[in-house]
């Protein structure tokens, strides 16, 4: 049964990492053999699941990683994420920058995808758990609550204007209901969720922080600071507002489009960085900022594969026909629909691990179903989107970020996120039903 060898394909995933001591990525690989071969894929149908895997993986998220990690290094080592840190820290005060941060990654989440947001945010994260000194985990699970928190209810993200768009929902109406359930989640989930992980204190990975110390006066300003940190936000912003306002196939469309895609964005904004706290004032030299840009592209190296390795897991179990064998076998379930929805999803997502293919699968199998029970469809849209997030499993690359940049374990990582997404989808479900009981 497929669901069973999915099983235990995560345990021995687990097994590999935690017993054996064998590194994160080389588990994935023997894990992804095995589903493979226990769900009698052809030999060499499972070696191209794991290439195409490997390299799609590396494909969507490798740029935005390396990218994002020398834009980080250079907003760090020319003292922006410094400014941003203290001004926050000045503002909100110290014991109360978790609140900061899950603001600041509330707005941020709300327009990005996941991955993008989290590597823009997390120089500052570290940044500030520096300079407030306070614990990693404090800022951190604020900053992921309030990430996971927009893919999970609030449009323009893409994950919810993707569901809306297969079942013809509305997405004014959709941000709204999602607001409801949202903004409580956030606090929730972020900085009450944090405390349960107080004593908990893993190091901030040192490759990822910088080691320089600032003096007030040679700080760069605020401004231009924080303008240069959400550049990428609003090149993104311009190609959504092209998109909606203007004709398709326009030249002025395209061109925002272009610089509106998030590998795109991000590598204006890094040379924008370059400038900003580099050339600008002579602050450092084109060689000096190359340094910094080795450094940054040299410590993602071995978090490149282990994302990779989580893509290849991910994929031999999408080419076993998971997904396939799991719609078949919701097909004759008759539970409310809302339910039914989430149930699947929930599912899905912990079989295959990405978000994007459980609430892509999950529309299309339940779009029958709403139509015929004449079901909300913005309701709908929730359900499948909280649904998508449970469980947080290992074939999941996000699994693998909070691994990574918070320095956890596995043990730690399944304590921590896992729960926090379990916990987080299904208060959505119970939101979504409490809201339907009065519409």
């Amino acid at each position: 049964m497929p669901i069973i060898v999915l099983a235990l394909g995560i345990i021995l995933l687990f097994a590999l990492i935690i017993l054996v001591k064998l590194n994160g990525f080389l588990s994935l690989m023997i894990a992804a053999l095995f589903v493979g071969f226990f769900q009698k894929m052809p030999a060499m149908d499972i070696i191209t699941s794991i290439e195409t895997g490997l390299g799609g993986t590396l494909g969507h998220v490798g740029l935005i990683v390396v990218v994002g990690a020398i834009f980080g290094k250079v907003l760090s080592e020319g003292g922006g994420a410094q400014r941003i840190a203290m001004t926050l820290i000045n503002s909100f005060g110290s014991k109360r920058v978790d609140w900061a941060i899950c603001l600041t990654s509330f707005i941020l989440g709300i327009i990005l995808f996941f991955e993008v947001s989290f590597v823009l945010l997390i120089p500052i994260v570290f940044t500030v758990a520096v300079e407030a000194k306070v614990k990693l985990l404090k800022v951190g699970i604020p900053c992921l609550a309030a990430l996971a928190v927009t893919h999970c209810f609030l449009p323009p993200h893409p994950g919810p204007v993707a569901i809306a768009g297969v079942l013809g929902a509305n997405i004014g109406i959709v941000l709204a209901y999602g607001l409801i359930i949202a903004i409580p989640a956030t606090i929730i989930f972020g900085p009450f969720f944090a405390r349960f992980y107080r004593n908990w204190d893993p190091e901030i990975p040192h490759q990822l922080v910088s080691k320089t110390e600032f003096e007030e006066k040679d700080l760069p300003g605020f401004g231009i600071s924080v303008f240069t940190a959400l550049s990428p936000v609003i090149l993104i912003l311009c190609g959504v507002i092209g998109s909606f306002l203007l004709p398709e196939g326009s030249l002025l469309r395209t061109a925002l489009n272009f610089i509106g895609n998030g590998d795109i964005a991000l590598l204006i904004a890094l040379f924008l960085a370059f400038y900003v706290f580099g050339l600008r004032g002579k602050r450092k030299t084109i060689p000096e900022l190359m340094k910094i840009s080795e450094q940054a592209m040299m410590s993602m190296g071995a978090i490149l594969f282990v994302l990779g390795g989580g893509g290849a897991f991910k994929q031999v179990i999408l080419d076993s026909g998971m997904a396939d064998y799991i719609a078949a076998m919701t097909s004759g379930w008759h539970i409310e629909p809302l339910l039914l929805a989430w149930v699947i999803a929930a599912i899905i997502r912990l079989a295959v691990g990405s978000a994007t293919v459980t609430v892509l699968t999950t529309s299309a199998i339940i779009l029958p179903v709403m139509t015929a029970a004449g079901t909300n469809p913005e309701l709908m849209v929730l359900a499948i989107g909280c649904g998508s997030i449970f469980g947080g499993p290992p074939s999941d690359v996000t699994f693998w970020f909070c691994k990574e940049y918070f320095n956890l374990t596995i043990g730690q990582t399944v304590k921590l996120w896992s729960v926090q997404a379990t916990l987080l989808a299904i208060y959505g479900l119970a939101g979504v039903m409490i809201l339907n009981l009065f519409l």
